[in-house]
């Protein structure tokens, strides 16, 4: 039977709190100082803007984390399956939180940033860590995934910038559109043969078959449904990036012809 202990739980409701006052409260103070623009938007687009705010902040938070966590934390390095989770757990409690809290808001606010995907990723994802933090296995697995928060402030700008209003060929959009694409492609498609090569390494081990077959359903179903949302994304920010391209080589075609023309 799963046990939680009192700092899990601790840590996750603390999480939930710290994301739903970011959302509700100091997202909104912050962003009327950083940008008065943001007075000017809708109340949808003001709802998207501290949701994304509030995702940027997680992603920094347990990508740093994640990191951390695969260069120092020797015992979960040593044993993938189960090493002493005492550390992945606490990063995994903080996005437990900021998962509910999510899901709590695109339900809640759901004509505004309702999305269908991200329930299933968010669902998806519950249901994996579920093990790690009551079961106590497959920590490094757990960890691993959260290298995909790197990608997440990319994205999210892209959004501001687009909000606010910056051309699609702007010097800050383009270098942004380009960031974006590279880290996402780094963080969520060049680990995959690393991510599952460690995946094979331990199956048919004993270590695999105490596991059990509801966590070893859970972490490959869960896996696989989240690297296919991932290179559907991909394909999706690849395609944006390559039209932002392609608008910068239209733009210099434009001023040639007319320097041409004066």
């Amino acid at each position: 039977m799963a046990t939680f202990n009192k700092l899990i739980i601790g840590t996750a409701v603390t999480s939930f709190t710290i994301f739903q006052f970011l959302f509700h409260v100091l997202s909104s103070w912050a962003s009327t100082r950083i940008t008065p623009a943001f007075n000017n938007l809708n109340q949808k687009r003001k709802i998207e803007w501290n949701s994304r705010t509030v995702s940027t902040f997680h992603a920094l938070v347990v990508g740093a984390f994640c990191v951390y966590i695969l260069l120092y934390d020797e015992a979960v390095n040593d044993d993938h399956v189960w090493g002493d989770p005492s550390i992945v757990k606490l990063n995994i409690a903080i996005t437990t939180g900021y998962l509910i809290s999510d899901l709590f808001l695109i339900t809640y606010y759901w004509k505004a940033i309702g999305d269908k995907f991200f329930v299933i990723h968010h669902m998806a994802a519950l249901y994996a860590y579920y093990f790690v933090l009551g079961e106590g296995m497959l920590a490094y697995f757990g960890n691993f995934r959260l290298l995909a928060e790197f990608s997440t402030p990319f994205v999210n700008q892209r959004w501001f910038f687009e909000v606010l209003g910056y051309p699609k060929s702007s010097k800050a959009n383009i270098i942004n559109g380009v960031l974006m694409t590279i880290v996402f492609f780094m963080v969520r498609i060049v680990v995959m043969p690393v991510y599952y090569a460690d995946v094979i390494s331990v199956f048919g081990t004993e270590a695999f078959r105490r596991v059990g077959v509801a966590a070893q359903s859970a972490w490959i179903i869960s896996s696989v449904v989240l690297d296919v949302m991932n290179l559907m994304w991909m394909v999706k920010i690849t395609k944006g990036c390559y039209k932002v391209i392609s608008l910068i080589g239209q733009e210099e075609v434009k001023m040639r012809k007319n320097g041409k023309s004066d």
